[in-house]
């Protein structure tokens, strides 16, 4: 929820931000010296909170005794997330080295954290929550609370945590609660549906093995992302190197707010037609790094680079967790030069046999002939290939996906209302 404080209220979250980050800062640089002199990593629940700060530091007694707790604890999850990252890097599981957890930069503002739990809980008084400040900054400011305006829409009694964040010069109120617990979804075992992501207008081609294919479109996502560059490359023209100002705030909230809302339709659209169909399985093709040193053109890498596709894989993985969906992730290679309707093998990347040659290829943008001369969409080409990776591996039965799913698209537009149905629009484009 994005708040909207007077001038005090302002003041106050900002002074609890500014010292959650100063707090942060010295939580990162004492697990980071500690690992750099001992190689011991600080990933206990209480390594850094009975270990080093709180007691023993003004920046620790400025904050109210749970939030810094909090702040400390998330300082632990990220050297915990670079034990395993370390692990896995160890094992040949990442090609890269990964780096300790660092600084924050810029305005060095940070998240303050109040679990719905204990002394310093916040309360509900008067339709507003009452957050505690602290005995601490009582004696220094002569404050010992302040309050923020409470969501109507959520029972108080659910939520885990409330979370003020700072995001792009606008504060938030955050709410965590436990999601309630959904019905049983039993799908059928052999039949699954594929992902192509971030092709060129759209954000996601999907093919099941029923015989159903879908476009989800990009380009209403990618034609804000665009102005979106463009107000800012033109706000900046003739500024300083690193200008930024509440303008660029506000613009950069604005596509950032409809960027997500684009992942979550789009998340959410994937995850209903597998509860539509009874599918069981997801299989998403991804290859690691593919956006590194990606080289097509300045708007097409702007188009490309810049939409969070990990943000919708990690989203379709938190909605296939709730509603018992297997999520099977693989790689891609060759799939979109590979033809389906022929049967081409689709090798490993770096394991392309000598000779190998594609039966079919794309004649043009969205349009791959076959070695027939079948014409099919060339994103869900790729996309049925991308099944086929796995279809032995997970028993996957493909008889009934053939050319008329993949020559017949259903394009969806995720900002189009009421949502349309899944219909063909026009063949192949």
């Amino acid at each position: 929820m994005l708040l909207h404080p007077d001038k005090e209220a302002k003041a106050v979250l900002e002074y609890l931000c500014e010292q959650s980050g100063k707090l942060y800062n010295m939580g990162v640089y004492f697990a980071r010296q500690t690992f750099f002199k001992t190689s011991k990593l600080l990933t206990g629940k209480f390594d850094l909170i009975y270990e080093q700060s709180v007691g023993k530091s003004k920046i620790a007694q400025s904050l109210p005794s749970t939030p810094a707790q909090q702040t400390l604890l998330s300082v632990a999850e990220a050297f915990k997330s670079y034990k395993r990252l370390r692990q896995a890097w160890f094992k040949g599981q990442l090609p890269n080295k990964p780096k300790p957890p660092n600084y924050l930069k810029g305005s060095r503002l940070f998240k303050v954290a109040y679990p719905n739990s204990g002394g310093q809980k916040p309360k509900l008084v008067d339709g507003q929550l009452q957050f505690s400040l602290g005995l601490t900054v009582k004696r220094w400011f002569g404050i010992d609370s302040f309050r923020l305006p409470a969501p109507s829409h959520l029972d108080m009694a659910k939520v885990k945590e409330w979370t003020i964040l700072p995001k792009n010069g606008v504060f938030y109120l955050e709410a965590s609660y436990e999601i309630p617990k959904q019905e049983t979804f039993v799908g059928i075992d052999d039949q699954a549906l594929a992902i192509d992501l971030g092709t060129a207008d759209n954000l996601a081609a999907c093919v099941d093995t029923l015989g159903n294919s879908f476009l989800i479109d990009a380009r209403a996502m990618k034609a804000f992302n665009q102005y979106w560059n463009k107000q800012v490359s033109t706000r900046k023209e003739g500024k300083p190197q690193g200008y930024w100002d509440t303008f660029l705030d506000r613009v950069t909230r604005k596509r950032n707010h409809r960027i997500r809302d684009g992942i979550n339709k789009a998340a959410r659209l994937i995850i209903n037609h597998c509860l539509k169909y009874g599918i069981s399985t997801i299989v998403l093709g991804w290859n690691e790094g593919f956006k590194d040193n990606a080289n097509m053109g300045r708007l097409n890498n702007q188009k490309f680079v810049q939409i969070p596709l990990g943000k919708l894989k990690d989203r379709l993985q938190q909605l296939c967790e709730v509603y018992g969906i297997h999520l099977e992730v693989t790689e891609e290679a060759y799939t979109s030069k590979a033809s389906y309707l022929d049967g081409d093998s689709l090798p490993k990347f770096g394991e392309k046999p000598d000779g190998w040659k594609a039966s079919g290829r794309r004649v043009k943008r969205g349009l791959y002939r076959s070695g027939n001369g079948a014409i099919v969409n060339a994103d869900l080409n790729g996309s049925a290939n991308i099944l086929r990776k796995v279809a032995r591996k997970l028993g996957i039965d493909l008889n009934r996906l053939s050319r008329r799913c993949l020559a017949t698209v259903a394009r969806v537009r995720l900002w189009q209302l009421p949502q349309p149905a899944l219909s063909a629009e026009s063949p192949c484009l």
